[in-house]
């Protein structure tokens, strides 16, 4: 116990001061403060890009040349001069002594390199931007002494353009090593330390305790059950007998600790949840509290709903080429295959078999939000029916003592996920198709975090669900 303190301790420090070492701070929920999360998310790169902390020093720059020319231009028109005269007496017949746009070309300089090295090479040292500051420092002063300043009746805009080149390569360089450097680097070692980068599977080895059902037939009634083979005389081995003639192990992952058979207190009690489910999810489906969070360009809406105990709930709807029974039939059924479609879920399997309609799975994502949410597993329990006019498939997390919490993964809960498929009126092959998600991700992450990588989350895997039957229907058409 006092082991644990101290490491508790030790990541809480490391946090704070930025060297973010501990994989600990899971069971730390805000334990970061504001300003240290907005410097993660400032300085995080995602998919190569450039971070949020970089792109307003390349801003900065380029402000710093649109500022310097403008003064220029202001200089010379309350000298009198027109432009085309200003360009003839500074820029075609230069002199350092009467002419100003040599300060303009240096902006133009350091703009060049700057944007070469920090935007383009992408360099996180601070050489460079010390050395446009230096030398633009040294040509300054020297420009001071060697101007002929008696030509300029009023020199009070000719000294502010000089100042202000000289303020504004000190800003750049201050930033870049004060800012950039530092939240980049502090997001990098964040991002480090929790991404699971060696992407094993979480469940090798672990097949399905569920019956194998075959595909779905386009034109069956919903939720027929199909043939399915008999339990093996081996069941209580922990083998079952899948598709075919091949036979699995069921516990292989975990052989100290088996998978349970289900009593029929076991079962009922999990029907009862599952009856719970439906009706909750009806309930989310039919009410009018929902507000519109963000509406996406392909008409995907997304809405949200805060509530005391359950906190906020997330609702995508959106309209998918495919009949509604099928739809939800090929999600519950073929869950064992969504890694290969669902790029959000890295793991799938099925657990325990309930009945044709209702069995346990586990399924576990990879980090989300750059890394700054760590990989998750859910065991979820899972019921389809048919209510109303909807096609449902709904899930909850519940206790599975079989299977315990594996390294570098943390145990999440999913207190509702609900897919809805809703026939639209006049249309034979489309629904409207709606996930409802509320979800408790454990450890410390801020909500806003939380919320953005849901909302990212439920975008994503309408794309994919859309990919998977576009995909799914190709095949099968003759």
């Amino acid at each position: 116990m006092a082991q644990n303190e101290r490491e508790i301790r030790a990541a809480a420090e490391s946090l704070l001061t930025g060297s973010i070492n501990s994989q600990n701070s899971y069971s730390q929920r805000n334990i970061i403060p504001d300003m240290i999360l907005n410097d993660l998310i400032a300085g995080a790169v995602h998919n190569e890009r450039m971070s949020n902390v970089r792109r307003f020093f390349c801003l900065f720059v380029t402000f710093d040349l649109l500022l310097i020319f403008l003064m220029w231009l202001i200089c010379t028109m309350i000298a009198g001069e027109s432009l085309e005269s200003a360009f003839m007496t500074q820029v075609v017949h230069y002199h350092i002594k009467t002419s100003l746009f040599d300060i303009v070309m240096a902006a133009i300089c350091r703009f060049t390199i700057l944007l070469l090295f920090y935007a383009l090479l992408k360099l996180n040292h601070w050489i460079i931007v010390a050395l446009t500051t230096a030398i633009t420092c040294a040509f300054l002063i020297g420009k001071v002494f060697l101007f002929d300043w008696s030509i300029c009746s009023q020199p009070v805009f000719q000294v502010l353009l000089i100042l202000t080149s000289f303020i504004l390569p000190w800003v750049e360089a201050w930033f870049f090593d004060i800012r950039v450097i530092p939240q980049e680097m502090q997001a990098r070692n964040w991002i480090r330390n929790f991404v699971d980068n060696e992407r094993e599977p979480l469940l090798r080895g672990v097949t399905s305790e569920s019956r194998q059902h075959s595909s779905v037939d386009p034109t069956g009634t919903f939720f027929t059950p199909m043939d399915s083979p008999d339990h093996s005389d081996h069941e209580e081995d922990g083998f079952r007998r899948a598709s075919g003639s091949r036979w699995t192990k069921a516990n292989e992952a975990f052989p100290s600790k088996p998978l349970a058979r289900l009593t029929s207190e076991m079962i009922e009690d999990y029907k009862r949840k599952a009856n719970v489910l439906v009706q909750n999810c009806n309930d989310l489906l039919q009410s009018k509290d929902w507000q519109i969070e963000n509406i996406m360009p392909n008409g995907d809406i997304i809405f949200y709903m805060d509530r005391p105990k359950e906190g906020k709930i997330l609702k995508i709807v959106g309209i998918i080429e495919a009949q509604p029974s099928i739809l939800v039939n090929r999600l519950f059924d073929e869950i064992e295959t969504s890694p290969t479609w669902n790029r959000l879920v890295t793991e799938s399997k099925k657990l325990q078999y309930i009945d044709e309609n209702t069995d346990i799975v586990y399924q576990a994502t990879s980090a989300q939000g750059g890394g700054l949410i760590g990989a998750r597993d859910f065991v979820i329990l899972r019921h389809r029916i048919q209510y109303g006019n909807y096609y449902i498939n709904i899930g909850t997390s519940v206790p599975f003592t079989s299977l315990p919490n594996r390294r570098n993964v943390v145990r999440a809960e999913n207190n509702l996920s609900c897919w809805a498929a809703e026939k639209l009126p006049n249309e034979d092959n489309k629904c409207r198709f709606t996930w409802i998600i509320n979800t408790n991700l454990k450890g410390w992450i801020p909500q806003k975090i939380v919320d953005k990588s849901m909302s990212t989350a439920l975008t994503d895997f309408m794309f994919y669900v859309r990919t998977y039957m576009d995909e799914t229907r190709s095949s099968t058409d003759p």
